[in-house]
């Protein structure tokens, strides 16, 4: 069936268009009749990561759905998008973000939980927004696959853990938000992402780190266009656009033309201040370093480096290695502590050794490696000249390697 086409026009900013009682700060009222809901459908005009992420959020602090529920569909370009309560240097490629595209690939924290996906302008992000009372996830991930089905003819099936799926391979991430009074399920879907890119950026280094931050499971995946090769961004927003219209709150009553135009239909969003007083303030705070880094679960990072020959006599035999340890809160280093093995200090010493160090409390980036100003030089345990140098260089590279 063809699709109907909407008009999609700019719209007036929604606080000169709408009535206030819309935007009121939510509360808890009882649960709306479905028949009298309608719904929008919102199609952010950025393509930035940290404001689209700030829209999720100003619409989820400000508006009531009781009455009306809202679809956002919005394109980002280049990033990763990490779960509130994830490890970015578990889940992404973080020294080199910034080289895998021509302008780097940025790194965002979401406010809702689940795994890590990636983003390009090949994925459509589809954001469902409810009251808390008729969030219904299984629902909203049907209807995605009931307008693909119907436009594309691809069967898809929906997963355990209620990813949507295609000859075995995952089409889409997903993840939620549930409040009170209101609630938001949103979702990825790989159309015609850059693989290659995706891969790079959530190349992961896993090894030598401790951490309880909720872990991503990798799975293999699919674009959708893999599957059709018609199938493109723009004609995946207009066919789910079309089914949401077309079908009541919580209901796959094929209400067609007729229910369609009953609803408040497609509308372009501006995502500025104009349009949402106080969203640039939401914006920066998901930007900031401290949100996207420092909310990071603590985490140790420890590295083994076998110790060059040239440092032992003829007599000497380590059988041991050198051993870094790197404990990390809130995104900075809080201690290092050293195993220095048998043989390789000229003092006798061998053992644990906690360092204090120029380190401590510096963020873990590449930046605290400019810092580096330690050194162990003198000091009880006997890492002096050469064997100084080695030790300092053994924890740039546990730095450098996560």
């Amino acid at each position: 069936m063809a699709l109907v086409q909407f008009t999609i026009t700019k719209v007036q900013p929604l606080f000169t268009r709408m009535t206030m009682r819309h935007f009121s700060t939510p509360t808890k009222t009882k649960a709306a009749n479905t028949n009298n809901i309608r719904k929008s459908v919102f199609i952010s005009q950025s393509n930035d990561v940290f404001t689209n992420l700030a829209l999720e959020d100003w619409l989820y602090r400000n508006y009531d759905f009781t009455n009306h529920h809202i679809m956002m569909l919005w394109r980002n370009d280049p990033c990763v998008v990490i779960g509130r309560h994830q490890n970015p240097w578990v889940e992404a490629n973080v020294a080199d973000l910034n080289h895998i595209t021509e302008k780097g690939v940025q790194l965002a924290r979401r406010n809702s939980g689940g795994g890590t996906v990636y983003h390009d302008q090949g994925n459509l992000n589809v954001t469902f927004f409810t009251a808390r009372d008729q969030y219904n996830r299984k629902h909203n991930l049907e209807l995605i696959a009931r307008a693909i089905f119907r436009e594309y003819g691809i069967k898809i099936d929906i997963a355990p853990r209620e990813d949507l799926v295609v000859r075995n391979a995952k089409v889409s991430g997903t993840a939620a938000k549930l409040g009170q009074p209101n609630a938001y399920h949103h979702c990825t879907l790989l159309v015609e992402v850059d693989k290659v890119d995706l891969n790079q950026a959530l190349h992961k280094h896993e090894d030598g780190i401790k951490t309880n931050a909720t872990k991503s499971v990798k799975s293999k995946v699919l674009n959708l266009c893999e599957a059709n090769p018609k199938i493109t961004v723009d004609g995946l927003l207009s066919a789910i656009g079309w089914e949401y219209m077309r079908t009541p709150a919580n209901s796959f009553k094929d209400g067609g033309k007729l229910l369609a135009s009953q609803q408040n239909g497609f509308q372009m969003i501006n995502p500025t201040e104009q349009w949402f007083p106080g969203i640039a303030d939401i914006r920066d705070t998901l930007q900031d370093w401290e949100w996207c880094y420092g909310k990071t679960p603590k985490f140790s990072v420890t590295k083994s480096f076998a110790v060059p020959t040239r440092f032992l006599n003829s007599f000497d035999s380590i059988t041991e290695n050198l051993k870094v340890t790197m404990n990390v809160e809130q995104g900075r280093i809080s201690d290092v502590t050293l195993y220095v093995p048998p043989g390789l200090s000229s003092t006798g010493f061998s053992g644990e050794a906690k360092v204090i160090t120029s380190l401590k409390g510096h963020k873990f980036t590449e930046d605290a490696i400019n810092s580096l100003e330690w050194s162990l030089s003198g000091s009880e345990y006997g890492l002096v000249d050469d064997r100084d140098k080695f030790v300092t260089e053994c924890v740039r590279q546990v730095m450098t390697s996560v």
